[in-house]
């Protein structure tokens, strides 16, 4: 393991999922509108968070992988038999201060997934949730504040392209480029790195161990707008160890509450990302 860094080094666990984030879901959003100044939150007590966010895995529980070659392996589920799920939010466009609180407040854990322009707001936001009220409303001082309140801030590239079809230079750009502006803005650069539209190839591998990368997380199952769950699987339901992909969309905030809520209705817990993946790469 290096020292001072995040790292899990994990083997193939997972087929892509190609139903998120895809080119027809930001195809038909409408132009970006002004950003709306997201209100000020309500001053709140510093306290010591008694331990990270989010179930941790129990002894011996979680099946053990290991790495398969030298190139950074590519994850969309967790071995564990456990009714445990994984939340992880990509892009940044709709900054809900709302959703801030809600991740802060009843400490729940989830991983995002940075790209720079939705971040900085330049481009055509995703507004496939309704109309936008805060895209780019607090910038990277918004994703400190995600960070202040126990959520790793993970690799997306800079301007979300399709990295099947770029060389390998231009892949290494975008997601090296990615990583600098993390660090520059956060104080400390990210691990794990998520392909837009789920689109990878051996150049991405490649390159996304070049910029320091530790894995390629995919997901096995999306969160449309309302809080619905689109399953990727004939049963149409979730599976112990799925990782969920949400968006920063309009309404976030209350399709968040939604969401949370049917995850725990179904018996299931929010585990730690970090905590699991450790633990199916702790030596035995």
């Amino acid at each position: 393991m290096r020292r001072g860094r995040r790292t899990f080094t994990t083997v193939v666990a997972g087929a892509l999922a190609l139903s998120a984030c895809s080119p027809a879901e930001t195809a038909n959003v409408r132009p970006a509108t002004a950003p709306t100044a997201a209100p000020k939150e309500r001053a709140t007590p510093a306290t010591t968070p008694q331990g990270p966010p989010g179930v941790l895995p129990r002894r011996n529980e979680v099946r053990p992988i290991t790495r398969a070659g030298d190139l950074p392996p590519v994850i969309s589920s967790i071995p564990t038999k456990r009714k445990v799920v994984f939340l992880t939010i990509d892009d940044g466009w709709e900054q809900d201060p709302g959703f801030v609180r809600q991740v802060r407040d009843q400490r729940i854990p989830i991983t995002a997934f940075a790209m720079r322009d939705a971040v900085e707001a330049k481009g055509t936001p995703d507004e496939s949730g309704g109309p936008a009220r805060y895209v780019g409303a607090g910038k990277w001082g918004y994703f400190r504040r995600l960070r202040d309140a126990g959520v790793p801030v993970e690799n997306h590239t800079l301007t979300h392209p399709n990295l099947r079809l770029l060389a390998y230079d231009a892949q290494r750009s975008e997601i090296c480029g990615s990583s600098k502006v993390i660090k520059k803005e956060l104080g400390s650069g990210p691990t794990l790195f998520r392909p837009p539209f789920g689109n990878y190839n051996t150049d991405t591998l490649r390159a996304a161990k070049s910029c320091g990368m530790d894995a390629v997380l995919l997901w096995t199952a999306t969160v449309q707008p309302g809080g619905k769950i689109a399953y990727q699987v004939p049963d149409k339901r979730l599976r112990p160890g799925d990782i969920l992909l949400l968006h920063f969309r309009p309404n976030l905030a209350r399709d968040f509450r939604i969401l949370v809520g049917k995850i725990k209705r179904r018996g299931y817990e929010l585990g730690n990302l970090q905590a699991y993946l450790a633990a199916a790469t702790r030596p035995r």
